[in-house]
């Protein structure tokens, strides 16, 4: 499932905590900090190679590796759309091996200030999903900025597996460790299943995930790591370690 990218998480988390929503957030980032095309176009790629793909703190690859990659597309001013998809294991071939998501969405910052706004729509789709449950869901979304803090919700009318209604509410910051190079990402985001109706093995219907990740970039590639958990136990997810606190490895390259 998301975020997930190098967008916003966009599409989190991401999310990474792998590497996805990081494109939505680096073509975020561009475009709140006045870098945005005006009547321009401009195409990036991303790719990446993560040691466990986690999406709001869950693993989707069954704790194994995964690559990972996608394309933005940017039109002046702040609109874009783009691509981006990962290996994923939901511990059987009838679920998929691939998730590949869809989305397009508006951003910039407000006037000459420090703020920003971007809202956008995200389609996660798993070619190849024959289980039961439909797998594929939509979200909508919108975040807020200030410098270095962002925060935003998304909403799904009906989430992974059809389980209903889905909110999500997240708050980011990154900053700089003085002059290292290093980059310090915190991220914590709240996830409102439907009661009775979530995607979990128990009756929880909400979660907290969380994440602490460093980053450095040396000749144009971004390694990080990254702690990535939940507060889930191994009996709210099918008696496994998939949402337990782990270390994620990643390493990724803008093209």
């Amino acid at each position: 499932m998301l975020n997930k990218k190098l967008l916003t998480a966009a599409v989190a988390t991401a999310v990474l905590t792998g590497a996805g929503f990081a494109q939505a957030q680096e073509k975020e980032d561009a475009i709140v900090t006045g870098d945005e095309l005006v009547g321009g176009f401009e195409i990036s790629g991303n790719v990446a190679l993560t040691s466990d793909y986690r999406f709001r703190g869950i693993s989707q690859s069954a704790e194994d590796p995964a690559v990972q990659g996608g394309f933005d597309a940017e039109f002046g001013p702040g609109f874009y759309i783009g691509t981006w998809g990962s290996v994923v294991d939901f511990g059987g071939g009838e679920y998929g091996s691939l998730e590949l998501d869809y989305y397009a969405g508006w951003a910039s910052s407000i006037g000459d200030t420090d703020f920003g706004i971007d809202v956008g729509y995200i389609y996660y789709d798993y070619p190849g999903d024959d289980g039961d449950v439909e797998g594929d869901y939509q979200e909508f979304y919108v975040s807020g900025s200030w410098r270095d803090l962002a925060i935003g919700v998304h909403y799904s009318d009906d989430y992974y597996a059809e389980t209903d209604e889905f909110w999500y509410v997240y708050g980011d910051y990154s900053l700089g460790l003085f002059d290292t190079g290093v980059t310090l990402d915190l991220h914590v985001g709240y996830n409102m299943l439907e009661e009775g109706e979530g995607f979990l093995s128990s009756d929880e219907d909400a979660y907290t995930d969380y994440s602490v990740a460093l980053t450095y970039t040396w000749a144009s590639v971004d390694f990080s790591v990254a702690w990535v958990g939940t507060d889930l136990d191994e009996e709210d997810y099918f008696d496994t370690d998939y949402a337990d606190d782990t270390a994620v490895f990643t390493i990724a390259k803008s093209l």
